[in-house]
């Protein structure tokens, strides 16, 4: 939000991130929201504001890879994505007085094959805790071969598509 220039708050969603849902697009996006409209409906009355909330997923084989709990998940996460391509995406809302907007962006991320000391170090180091698919792509550690669309979006946040829709309405 800094990188587009914009006054902001970080205020965290009591939103409870539980669901059935199969379909990563729709999980994000639904998370999204919950978490938009918890934060909205706490201070709507406060202030003429929009609050935009977001939700990353990693998606691969199938299977949607969310926050790992335990180093052997995010172990099992990193194994996983070696060496193959697997989906990042950030579902977002964007909530305000008459305002709600809600979409979704994908990207295409390819792993380099992982040794298990690599796997290791990086378990060490505790980045992967609070990261979809156990990673971040701005880590390091020689995870990433190939991000095919917004790096941002991998990072939390597609900013191409969300700096045009908050400048329209701020």
């Amino acid at each position: 939000m800094e990188k587009g220039g914009y006054k902001f708050e970080i205020i965290s969603s009591d939103f409870e991130e539980m669901s059935t849902l199969t379909d990563p697009r729709i999980l994000s996006q639904t998370f999204a929201t919950g978490k938009a409209e918890s934060v909205y409906k706490a201070i709507y009355d406060k202030r003429n504001v929009l609050v935009l909330g977001s939700d990353t997923v990693v998606y691969h084989n199938g299977e949607i890879l969310g926050k790992p709990k335990t180093e052997k998940q995010a172990k099992y996460m990193l194994q996983s994505l070696s060496g193959k391509v697997h989906s990042v995406i950030t579902g977002y809302a964007i909530i305000g007085q008459d305002i709600k907007i809600i979409g979704h962006v994908e990207s295409k991320v390819e792993f380099n094959i992982l040794s298990d000391s690599v796997i290791d170090n990086y378990i060490c180091s505790k980045l992967y805790i609070g990261k979809a698919g156990a990673y971040g792509i701005q880590d390091g550690y020689g995870l990433v071969k190939n991000c095919t669309g917004s790096i941002d979006n991998v990072i939390g946040l597609p900013t191409e598509t969300i700096f045009p829709i908050l400048n329209k309405y701020l």
